[in-house]
């Protein structure tokens, strides 16, 4: 009988984790700020994850996002590919390729003429 009950308990706890496992990875969207450093205008973006959008002369790509909820102060990551549409050089795939970062965003800083882009949040 105590067999039954340890093995219920194992299954449960299993279950639980497994369902726990399936909840952080539903993150499918990502919300970025865009500024056109021109104009001053603000533009708040929410891009699917795994497809392309289009902003102004900007085609944009997340791949990936992950939210850390067991820090005192979370930290939002995202892997995002930017390319300009208006760019002469061939040999550039990408203007930005690579994780981008909440809390700080000078870590991996997107560098363009233009545009600057800010994560805000992954839900």
């Amino acid at each position: 009988m105590i067999k039954i009950y340890i093995y219920i308990i194992l299954l449960n706890t299993i279950f639980v984790n497994s369902i726990y496992a399936s909840n952080v990875n539903e993150i499918q969207f990502v919300e970025i700020k865009v500024l056109d450093k021109v104009s001053s205008i603000n533009s708040k973006l929410i891009l699917e994850i795994g497809n392309e959008v289009k902003f102004e002369n900007l085609l944009i790509k997340t791949l990936k996002c992950k939210n850390s909820e067991f820090d005192d102060n979370p930290e939002i990551t995202a892997y995002i590919q930017v390319r300009d549409l208006n760019t002469s050089k061939n040999d550039q795939v990408f203007v930005f390729n690579g994780w981008f970062f909440s809390s700080s965003p000078s870590v991996n800083p997107f560098d363009h003429p233009v545009y600057d882009i800010w994560l805000s949040k992954c839900y």
